[in-house]
């Protein structure tokens, strides 16, 4: 696949129905933002090792629970890895557990945060993803519809 890395998140989640709300949130947030789905561990990090550089995502955001590698597992082998270990990866996760949390940023995780029960809570996470990791981009997006959103300031 080839994709330009700016301004692409790639949205690592077993669950098809939290992927497609992931991606509308941040739809809504910022239009410019592509999104790439990833089911799970395994194919992430075959993604990773084949894309290059220019072309890597400016944001993961990945699920800890997932069949075959683990979440943790996931973010260990980014974190470990030299070509890639630069990538802000979030953890969006429906974990409620202290060690889940406590490990994730052990391991570094750039965030740690709990799936929300409404879509407005998950747009208001993506609009913050966009300001804090993608911020360049999202300002530009904001200015070129002339408008100013809650997120962008």
């Amino acid at each position: 696949m080839k994709i330009s890395g700016k301004n692409v998140v790639f949205i690592v989640d077993d669950d098809p129905d939290d992927r497609q709300l992931i991606l509308d949130a941040f739809l809504e947030t910022n239009p410019t933002i592509d999104c790439v789905f990833i089911e799970n561990g395994n194919q992430l990090m075959k993604m990773l090792d084949a894309t290059e550089p220019e072309n890597f995502p400016s944001v993961i955001i990945l699920d800890l629970n997932m069949p075959g590698m683990m979440g943790l597992h996931v973010l260990r082998e980014i974190r470990s890895n030299k070509h890639y270990s630069h990538i802000p990866t979030i953890i969006l996760t429906t974990s409620t557990f202290a060690q889940d949390e406590s490990s994730s940023y052990k391991l570094g995780a750039s965030c740690f945060l709990h799936k929300p029960q409404s879509f407005k809570e998950l747009q208001e996470i993506s609009a913050s993803i966009c300001r804090l990791w993608l911020k360049q981009n999202f300002t530009r997006a904001a200015d070129e519809t002339g408008t100013k959103s809650k997120a962008s300031g």
